[in-house]
């Protein structure tokens, strides 16, 4: 099995999420805003995914395993997390990644949604 066929059914067991391309790589989005991506090959020829993260959570990944997490072109500025799936690696931190970023990005919509209701 591939990182994409391990990714995907993880991404699409979460509430509310659908899978559609975005710059030519499979996308995850809740609500209708991305929290994953799949990232092959994209711009450092590694297999990796980029998700969203809550603040600081960016630092202390890569500090903590930078085998694993990096911060990835385009959306690292705005603390998402890469994590490369080319590694040996544990599938269920990837798994709480992605959770963590449909959680994180759930809430900004939610938050939004709030707003507008005022």
């Amino acid at each position: 099995m591939n990182q994409l066929d391990r990714l995907r059914p993880i991404c699409l067991a979460l509430p509310d999420v659908i899978e559609k391309l975005s710059h030519g790589e499979p996308a995850w989005f809740v609500r209708g805003r991305l929290f994953a991506m799949f990232a092959d090959e994209h711009h450092d020829n590694r297999i990796a995914v980029w998700c969203s993260a809550p603040e600081g959570m960016q630092q202390t990944m890569i500090a903590g395993d930078p085998e694993h997490y990096f911060r990835p072109p385009y959306v690292g500025p705005s603390g998402w997390i890469g994590v490369y799936l080319d590694v040996p690696l544990d599938w269920s931190a990837v798994a709480d990644a992605i959770a963590e970023a449909h959680r994180t990005v759930l809430a900004k919509v939610q938050e939004r949604s709030k707003k507008k209701r005022r």
